[in-house]
């Protein structure tokens, strides 16, 4: 589809050769996620329909967080936990029925772990910080492309916006509620910086040349 080729050449070229951006086929899927294919393949996958409803820069600057995560190598993975935590209620439920003190203990075990590992996973600090980290990268990604700073921030920011009031899910709100808030915090502290080296330009325009005193 011609959506899809356009996307594609928005990837940086380092990751063109090793980056595919394909249509979802999965019911309720995320409007755009990505996949780790394999060792060196990775997929972003869209949910085209929903896509559409988004202006073309707002679609550009969700685009690019997902690079940016892949490019961070901070892809979301489904881990052993799940595997783990299933495996660990399935042998505490057995034990049960012989009654083996030991086993019933080890079963125990992993589902602790694994179960408090998702925990991590799912709520940790760092969760938040990869995910903000990578909207910063997006922003950067906009300017390689062409983009001023405020229009990148603009286009990422209404689009969190879109995100927020579409979603169901309370969870999901508040990622993206945090995400909006942190671009907020970026956007002033850029606009300070670039106020603060404007003035400093147009305080060193007015120093004279001393050269052109000079005897």
């Amino acid at each position: 589809m011609s959506e899809l080729r356009r996307l594609k050449n928005l990837l940086p070229p380092e990751l063109q050769s090793w980056v595919t951006v394909e249509a979802t086929t999965a019911t309720n899927a995320p409007l755009i996620t990505c996949e780790e294919l394999g060792q060196d393949e990775v997929e972003i996958q869209i949910d085209l329909l929903r896509w559409e409803q988004f202006a073309k820069d707002q679609r550009n600057l969700l685009f690019w967080h997902q690079v940016a995560r892949i490019q961070n190598d901070t892809i979301p993975r489904d881990g052993w936990e799940m595997a783990a935590l299933a495996i660990g209620l399935g042998g505490a439920v057995g034990e049960l029925w012989v009654q083996d003190g030991l086993l019933l203990i080890l079963a125990l075990s992993l589902c602790g772990v694994s179960g408090w590992r998702l925990y991590q996973r799912n709520n940790s600090q760092k969760s938040i910080d990869q995910i903000t980290a990578a909207d910063q990268k997006a922003i950067a990604l906009a300017t390689r492309f062409g983009y001023t700073l405020p229009n990148a921030y603009k286009s990422l920011g209404s689009a969190l916006k879109i995100l927020i009031e579409q979603s169901p899910s309370r969870r999901k709100r508040k990622g993206y509620e945090a995400r909006l808030q942190a671009l907020k915090v970026s956007a002033a502290e850029a606009k300070a910086r670039s106020q603060s080296m404007r003035s400093e330009r147009q305080q060193s325009q007015q120093i004279p040349d001393l050269q052109n005193y000079s005897s």
